[in-house]
């Protein structure tokens, strides 16, 4: 468990934008997003994932629906002149991005959402983390972020070609969230079971039992 003098800290950086040459069409920027954290909240407690601006937008829509009450950040907007050979239009944009996160990742009520973990702390794609978040992949949140990078999930869903068929069996919980016994318990699955728990992060982060990363 973290020493009691130890003050909670949630670091995050948005930097290294990348170009991806496509057509003119498929051309677009992403931007690595480091977290570096002794949250409870939190599986891994340093993270580099790569995302780009539309994922964003859709990161934002999802909290905006499940968190009613809060009056979210807003990313730096959409520009029909946005050039990506811009360097100041690109940093300025990089730098919108960072100060989005750092006010969602200090609202506890939006950390109960695991498809913002899944956006931050795995190599997931959208549409896979919103099927991961509703229980209908063959491997749990938790797993997605442990093991993102390693190779694992493709594996996983190389042998399960009949995955976007795939429905939670007999290890699903009532809510239809797939559960790993070597998870349960673990906060990140609590997360899983609830969009919206305000009381969820403040109950990690006062939590003493131990934790440690598998």
């Amino acid at each position: 468990s973290r020493p009691q003098h130890e003050k909670e800290f949630i670091s995050i950086c948005v930097q290294n934008p990348r170009l991806h040459k496509g057509d003119f069409w498929h051309t677009h920027i992403d931007y690595e997003i480091c977290v570096h954290t002794n949250s409870m909240c939190f599986r891994k407690k340093t993270s580099f994932v790569r995302r780009r601006y539309s994922e964003f937008v859709w990161l934002r829509n999802c909290l905006e629906q499940n968190a009613l009450i809060i009056e979210l950040p807003r990313l730096p907007p959409w520009n029909p002149f946005f050039s990506l050979k811009n360097t100041e239009q690109v940093n300025q944009r990089m730098k919108g991005l960072q100060e989005f996160l750092e006010i969602v990742l200090h609202t506890p009520l939006l950390l109960s959402d695991s498809r913002l973990h899944l956006f931050l702390q795995s190599d997931l794609s959208i549409t896979k983390i919103e099927r991961c978040a509703h229980g209908k992949t063959r491997y749990t949140v938790a797993e997605a972020i442990q093991r993102s990078s390693s190779g694992y999930i493709s594996r996983i869903e190389d042998k399960a070609s009949f995955d976007s068929d795939y429905e939670s069996s007999s290890s699903s919980s009532g809510l239809g969230l797939s559960l790993d016994s070597s998870v349960q318990g673990d906060p990140l699955l609590i997360l899983q079971s609830s969009v919206r728990d305000p009381e969820l992060c403040s109950c990690l982060s006062e939590s003493s039992s131990p934790h440690t990363e598998r």
